[in-house]
């Protein structure tokens, strides 16, 4: 049936996402936030889940005037008539925690103001309740439990969460990002104003521009798609990598193009820092490391930057990682995502035969703290995608990891001294171990030791693991039939009792083999 499947996806996905999106927004809070994440993975989604996912992005269903009236009154202590010139009670945007509605304050300033939703803290609540139900059952499977503190990830992300309920906590954000670019004159940041502002309530500069997933838009005002792409990219690289700090909800309702005028040229603009991240400075070293190997296409160093980060298991096999990933870097970097898409089935199935033990193995864990940086980049690899669909993230990267390859060996004494001290160690060292192995071969002491490669050991591990299981399997079955069969005879104890060393003999088995 798999060209019947195939012929019927579009349908059946479509329907789960228009479901996913009813229930999302019924619900709201949390799940709109996943439906955003969703909405921006045009680079991995089809496009009849991202556009059905769409308007998840700044079109939830907003709250009644009256209510977001009440809340915004009673944290600016005076009515919307005395601190505002006018205010637009339909609203500019409504996200998952507030909305947003434009106004004019009596100074004559356009800005933007940010009211949270009424009860917005008891629903976060709420979510996150039912997610640690959902944390206890996840952490009792052992696949998961080894490559993830699924408890920590929960308390990063509710840490987050609660944080993007304090808008003061967010004007901090925005006003530390407007000074990382006041250099930059191609990026802006809106003006905070601090005096109409509170933790439910927060007062921007109105910088609503062109939406940048707006395409003709974008086009309409003279600008090129691909220079937007690569300006968010690079963008990202510089907070990522140079600061360590960067703007971590970069859905399409949170970025604008502003067209040029006679004054600058285009801009593109952040808005909403509710959501941001941290890069602590030995994360951001290896993160170099990273951003260096992938641009030089040295998997070695790669795999090194894994460790640092500690992204791999306790005994992942590292000559074998760094041998799937030369071949990665061999059969698939300089490609564009387009490219990617488009590889044929047989060619990823040829590769994942090759690497099967480490497909079986899967020796990579979730690192606690940089789910937000994942999910940041895997946002911006969307959003690139959709802005460029010839996007290329190797060519992107190349340049800059170019530059840090030559700041890494400009500052330059520090480097060659550390690599002359390495080398001149294990030339000190040679002689001592050259003498020691020499002496063990005179006395015959000297064992040679034959194994069989790598890859063959594994895959013997694979055999002799599936026999067992399937050895298990069978025996499980036959106890379970007998069972059944004398449950159904009347003999019901005798039934019951083989039911239970089934049972038994299902846990054991599966408990023992690995």
């Amino acid at each position: 049936l798999r060209s019947f499947a195939k012929r019927t996806a579009p349908g059946r996905y479509t329907a789960a996402a228009r479901r996913f999106r009813a229930l999302a927004i019924r619900l709201g809070g949390v799940l709109i936030k996943v439906g955003q994440f969703l909405s921006t993975r045009v680079d991995v989604l089809p496009e009849y889940i991202t556009g059905e996912l769409s308007d998840l992005q700044d079109e939830v269903p907003p709250e009644k005037f009256a209510a977001i009236k009440a809340l915004a009154e009673a944290e600016l202590g005076a009515p919307l008539g005395e601190r505002f010139a006018s205010f637009d009670e339909s609203p500019l945007a409504a996200a998952s925690l507030g909305q947003a509605h434009k106004a004019i304050l009596r100074g004559g300033e356009k800005v933007v103001v940010k009211i949270q939703r009424p009860d917005i803290d008891r629903i976060v609540e709420i979510d996150l309740a039912a997610l640690r139900t959902v944390v206890s059952w996840l952490k009792r499977y052992p696949p998961i439990r080894r490559r993830a503190n699924v408890e920590a990830l929960l308390a990063e992300f509710s840490a987050t969460l609660r944080q993007e309920l304090d808008y003061v906590a967010e004007a901090g954000n925005a006003l530390r990002f407007a000074e990382m670019f006041k250099d930059n004159p191609s990026v802006r940041a809106p003006k905070v104003y601090a005096e109409f502002s509170t933790r439910r309530v927060l007062t921007l500069e109105d910088v609503y521009f062109i939406k940048i997933t707006d395409y003709n838009s974008i086009t309409a005002a003279g600008v090129s798609r691909a220079d937007v792409a690569e300006r968010l990219f690079q963008t990202y690289l510089y907070q990522i990598f140079v600061v360590g700090f960067f703007h971590a909800d970069p859905h399409p309702g949170n970025l604008f193009v502003e067209p040029a005028d006679a004054d600058h040229g285009w801009r593109l603009i952040f808005v909403d820092f509710g959501m941001v991240g941290s890069v602590t400075p030995g994360i951001r070293a290896a993160l170099r490391e990273a951003a260096i190997a992938v641009g030089t296409r040295d998997a070695a160093r790669l795999v090194r930057s894994y460790i640092a980060l500690d992204a791999l298991l306790p005994g992942a096999d590292v000559d074998r990682i760094i041998e799937a990933e030369t071949a990665v870097f061999d059969r698939f970097w300089g490609k564009s995502m387009g490219e990617l898409r488009q590889i044929d089935q047989r060619e990823m199935q040829a590769f994942a035969r090759q690497f099967r033990d480490l497909m079986y193995e899967m020796p990579f864990q979730v690192p606690e703290n940089l789910i937000f940086l994942g999910r940041t980049v895997a946002i911006l690899s969307g959003m690139c995608t959709g802005l460029n669909p010839d996007f290329n993230l190797f060519l992107g990267l190349a340049p800059f990891a170019q530059t840090l390859l030559a700041e890494e060996t400009s500052d330059g004494l520090d480097f060659w001294l550390n690599e002359i001290l390495e080398w001149g160690r294990k030339l000190l060292a040679l002689p001592a171990r050259l003498d020691a192995t020499l002496t063990r071969l005179e006395r015959g002491d000297l064992a040679v030791i034959t194994r069989a490669p790598e890859a063959q050991r594994r895959q013997l591990d694979q055999l002799n693991t599936a026999i067992n299981r399937l050895t298990g399997g069978i025996v499980f079955v036959g106890l379970l039939t007998a069972g059944t069969v004398m449950f159904v005879n009347g003999q019901e104890q005798l039934g019951i009792g083989g039911w239970i060393l089934a049972g038994v003999l299902w846990v054991w088995v599966w408990a023992r083999i690995k």
